[in-house]
């Protein structure tokens, strides 16, 4: 009997140590939280400790809002911890919106949070609107690249002045879909000003043209304003690059143009040469007609004599005749070639 009093007694006198243990890890946590006015039992420290919640983040960021003038319970925060959220980010993007007076529930800032987004500098973006250069410089280009109607080609650099919406945080585009609508803006802008003067003269109409068509539609970001910050000819500072792309473009048309015709008048010169040929080759062709039906003449002169339908006198007359055509000719190309001595 004295043997089980003492074994229930060391086993009271370790219970006692552990709670005693216990007590004191969890002391200083629960005296800030208790004279900090957000007050939090012994029980619910132990039990985040058990679900592996750090008890000391969660008393931290109950004491923030609690001293902000705002309160919540200590189940939400470790449900937003245990879900992989950061807790005193989204505490501080609270406290930083009660203070703007910017409506934002805890559920709507832990979904920003987990969806990805830095909940604290999307408020904190929303209060002091930022400035985002167009194009990106971190991706290489620091200029637009644009060409007005006349064909002169223009350097463009925009500033855009983005402030953060809060209700399509979630599932909103990004900047980079902010600086690609903006550079889309411009360029059709540009080209669709008449002239390179005009858009020296008044780059605010630019401006003013791309921020009325809505480009933030969809996005995490209200486009607040757009400022042309530098606008300039291409090819003006003794670079090698192209100013006119218009006459740039001319010229090398009319080039193909000049190429082409060559080309045709080409092919209509081997056309002339080959017609050429073929009448000096169907020339050579009725020569030889010509030939062919003079060699058949004595035939018919023999044949005529054998059927008796020729006589002897009449073949010479027929030579007399010949004889005096050929006289004739003979002294027509005298009289020619003395006519062109002379």
């Amino acid at each position: 009997m004295d043997a089980i009093i003492t074994i229930f007694a060391v086993i009271l006198a370790l219970a006692a140590l552990v709670l005693v243990g216990i007590f004191f890890s969890f002391l200083s946590t629960w005296i800030r939280a208790l004279t900090s006015g957000a007050r939090v039992t012994l029980f619910t420290l132990v039990a985040m400790k058990l679900r592996r919640v750090p008890p000391k983040l969660m008393v931290d960021a109950r004491i923030r809002l609690v001293k902000a003038g705002m309160d919540m319970s200590t189940n939400q925060l470790e449900a937003h911890f245990l879900a992989g959220g950061n807790v005193i980010n989204v505490v501080q993007a609270l406290i930083a919106a009660d203070k703007a007076n910017i409506e934002l529930s805890f559920q709507q800032a832990a979904a920003i949070d987990l969806a990805g987004r830095d909940v604290y500098d999307a408020v904190r973006t929303s209060v002091n609107p930022k400035v985002i250069d167009c194009p990106d410089p971190a991706k290489g280009t620091n200029m637009l690249d644009a060409v007005a109607k006349d064909g002169i080609r223009l350097l463009v650099k925009a500033r855009v002045t983005v402030r953060a919406n809060l209700d399509r945080l979630v599932g909103g585009a990004t900047e980079d879909t902010i600086i690609a609508r903006v550079g889309q803006g411009i360029v059709s802008a540009i080209g669709s000003s008449p002239t390179y003067k005009d858009v020296l003269e008044n780059p605010d109409h630019i401006s003013q043209r791309v921020l009325g068509r809505g480009l933030d539609a969809q996005t995490a970001f209200e486009i607040v304003s757009i400022d042309i910050a530098d606008v300039s000819v291409a090819g003006v500072s003794g670079t090698r690059e192209v100013a006119n792309v218009g006459a740039l473009l001319e010229t090398e048309r009319a080039e193909a143009d000049k190429k082409m015709r060559q080309a045709e008048a080409e092919g209509r010169r081997a056309m002339a040469i080959a017609y050429e040929q073929e009448m000096r080759a169907r020339v050579q062709e009725m020569q030889a007609k010509v030939i062919e039906a003079q060699a058949e003449v004595p035939l018919a002169i023999a044949h005529a004599f054998r059927e008796g339908q020729l006589g002897v006198m009449d073949f010479y007359r027929m030579q007399n005749i010949l004889a005096d055509t050929s006289m004739r000719e003979s002294l027509s190309r005298d009289d020619d070639s003395s006519k062109s001595g002379k």
